[in-house]
């Protein structure tokens, strides 16, 4: 078998069979093919795609190309979600705690941030001491012991998606949706749920930039979770402005405490407490998604929600002092309000420019080995559909340096004003399930 003629059978629209994509993905991670192969057969799937057979094929093909976690010690439905990614998106932070205080086993490996959009990990490690490094005994043990873990992915899981991915970064391949959900989907299977919630964003803010385009993401994975034998749920949601108020990983956090304790932004409330239900659902912990919801809201009002992030942080070494009073968390040397400078209504919001301000401020990283600031960020004072009057404040930019005349720049362009009122937009545009 030469990959030579592999690449040409694909860039020919033809399809590969179970062996010649092992091939490939084994020849790949073994170092066997070079890059400039790789290369070239990616593109080639650029623009003929995979079909239903062979996108499963490749899924299986990263799956054992590194370690798989097996959870089985784990008490009970094991139960996951995973974003597509998103700016503000700090769901992880509220939404696993919260299932897990309604009785869930939410067993949550998570990436780091690239680019625009923040990761998990840090977002967390903005708490002092926490730590997102954990044994696999101790991932396990402290999800049967009170419902919950939040950790890094092992660096030996689906090693082949992480090789591929780097090549897929600087080829111009990376916009493939086929390729999207083998990688998503990989490690999901990989890392050992029984059941995946999956938030498929759409809009400037998302990699996805339409409701048609994250739709098509969104059966594709869910046809791979099925041939996997994984429960599987989407939900559509819409990124045409951030999630929350909050852009920057310490803020995240501080936003995600006031959710916890009934007091954050209604769109994100919003977005865990319907996400929720479905993983509850997922969990056969409820019968109805109206009772699941139901109970969740009990949860945030009566705070065994935010007692039990409490508790993660706890069992992950982190300082819970901040977490009981988070104004012990060190602000940013500078905090700059930006006023509006008429009145109307906020018709549009630009959630990539705002996320690429947030990295450029040092909340993200334009390649992997970039050091995050924590303290830095922007905090929105007005969302799509709100009146705003001339003076009001816009946001507030949280800074570790003085602003850059090309950022006042951009912060101009970031938002429209309408002199017309302008309708709330949907957050969750429907949910799909298999």
């Amino acid at each position: 078998m030469r990959m030579v003629d592999l690449i040409d059978k694909k860039r020919l629209g033809q399809t590969l069979s179970q062996k010649e994509i092992d091939f490939i993905v084994q020849g790949y991670v073994q170092s066997l093919i070079p890059d400039y192969q790789m290369s070239a057969w990616l593109m080639a799937v650029c623009f003929q795609g995979l079909n239903d057979n062979e996108l499963y094929h490749f899924t299986n093909s990263l799956i054992h190309s590194g370690e798989q976690v097996d959870l089985s010690r784990i008490q009970g439905m094991k139960l996951d979600k995973h974003s597509t990614g998103g700016v503000g998106d700090k769901t992880t932070l509220v939404l696993a705690p919260l299932v897990a205080s309604a009785g869930g086993k939410v067993a949550k490996m998570s990436g780091r941030g690239l680019g625009h959009t923040g990761g998990t990990l840090d977002k967390l490690e903005s708490i002092p001491e926490y730590q997102t490094t954990l044994a696999l005994n101790g991932f396990i043990d402290q999800v049967n012991k009170i419902g919950v873990a939040v950790i890094g992915q092992s660096e030996h899981l689906v090693v082949g998606d992480k090789k591929i991915y780097a090549l897929r970064d600087v080829t111009g391949t990376v916009e493939s949706k086929e390729l999207i959900a083998a990688s998503i989907m990989s490690k999901k299977i990989a890392s050992g749920a029984d059941a995946i919630l999956l938030d498929v964003k759409y809009g400037n803010g998302a990699f996805m930039k339409t409701k048609e385009d994250a739709r098509d993401l969104a059966l594709r994975m869910l046809k791979i979770a099925r041939a996997f034998h994984k429960e599987s749920s989407v939900m559509m949601t819409n990124m045409n402005q951030p999630l929350g108020n909050a852009i920057g990983n310490q803020l995240e956090v501080l936003e995600a405490i006031d959710t916890l304790q009934n007091k954050g932004p209604e769109d994100l409330k919003e977005l865990c407490l319907f996400g929720g239900s479905y993983m509850l659902l997922q969990g056969h912990i409820v019968s109805s998604f109206e009772e699941g919801y139901a109970l969740l809201e009990e949860k945030l009002k009566n705070g065994e929600a935010f007692k039990k992030f409490r508790e993660m942080v706890k069992w992950q070494h982190g300082n819970v002092d901040y977490i009981d009073d988070p104004k012990l968390f060190k602000e940013a040397t500078y905090r700059i309000d930006i006023r509006s400078k008429e009145e109307g209504y906020i018709e549009y919001i630009d959630s990539y420019e705002l996320g690429h301000l947030c990295m450029l401020l040092g909340g993200g990283r334009r390649v992997k080995e970039d050091v995050i600031d924590p303290q830095v960020g922007i905090v929105l004072s007005k969302k799509v559909g709100d009146l705003i009057k001339q003076g009001e404040i816009l946001m507030t930019i949280h800074s570790n340096n003085p602003l850059e005349d090309e950022m006042y720049e951009t912060i101009d362009h970031t938002i429209t004003i309408s002199q017309t009122k302008i309708e709330k937009p949907k957050l969750i545009e429907q949910v799909i399930t298999f």
